[in-house]
């Protein structure tokens, strides 16, 4: 099996800023705000969940912990295709935020009518954040990744980025962690690795809403939501998934008969 730093070393380099100005991606942001996915996001969908089940065999654990109106989903990330694991159990129109870099033709077309919006990692962008608060104000959900990020050593990042936090603090809205398992060996399919990738939700969380909240307020927020994260996957990594499946519905009966 291979090291971290090997897996670190077979990942190709992310690139953190995009040189396009900010005003190019104003139409991806005013169409994320004002209108919903169309048949394109039910396309993607049945394509990429035909993918998960069948190839990655993809076990989803607790969907129903999502609710019903504005919500965050927070999992952590190792492939391109967390988006659409996470989502595939989620009898709703899940908005991903995606880096900008992607949003190039002819596949910008596709993401902004499936409902993802941009952001511009290594900018101060505040667009991305008025399109999240826009999309979960009309009771939708928004699915955020507390590493930024994908993970560069094949594990849970060692430290959350701030917006989530800052999100979660300035909307009120519940956030349902989520833990991947599997999805870091995703990329090694050249090589016929084609790991099994199992999907746990967990419970969800919900702050206060605090407007005023300071840098520390929302970084101690996503670190909460990291180390529940963590918790899940360590579940994963010491269990088989069925076991994890059975042990989570046995206390849900026991959480019902109290």
């Amino acid at each position: 099996m291979a090291t971290a730093e090997e897996k670190k070393a077979n990942i190709k380099e992310q690139v953190y800023r995009d040189e396009r100005p900010a005003e190019h991606f104003d139409r991806y942001h005013e169409r994320a705000r004002n209108k919903k996915p169309n048949i394109v996001y039910e396309v993607v969908r049945a394509a990429t969940s035909l993918l998960g089940w069948i190839v990655y065999r993809v076990m989803s654990i607790s969907p129903e912990n999502v609710p019903d109106g504005p919500v965050i989903l927070a999992p952590n990330h190792f492939s391109n295709l967390d988006h659409f694991f996470a989502g595939m159990a989620v009898r709703r129109h899940v908005r991903f935020m995606a880096k900008s870099q992607l949003f190039a033709p002819p596949m910008d077309w596709v993401y902004s009518n499936g409902g993802v919006f941009p952001v511009r990692r290594g900018a101060r962008d505040e667009e991305v954040f008025i399109t999240a608060k826009k999309i979960l104000a009309d009771g939708g959900c928004v699915l955020m990744y507390c590493e930024g990020g994908r993970s560069r050593t094949g594990g849970i990042g060692d430290e959350a980025k701030p917006g989530i936090g800052r999100l979660a603090l300035e909307t009120g809205v519940p956030i349902v962690p989520i833990a991947i398992h599997g999805s870091s060996e995703v990329r090694h399919w050249k090589r016929f690795v084609l790991p099994k990738v199992t999907v746990q939700y967990g419970d969800s969380i919900r702050w206060r809403e605090k407007l005023d909240s300071t840098r520390e307020d929302q970084q101690q927020l996503a670190d909460t939501v990291l180390d529940r994260i963590r918790g899940l996957y360590s579940g994963l990594e010491g269990q088989s998934r069925r076991q994890v499946a059975r042990a989570v519905r046995a206390a849900k009966r026991d959480r019902s008969n109290v």
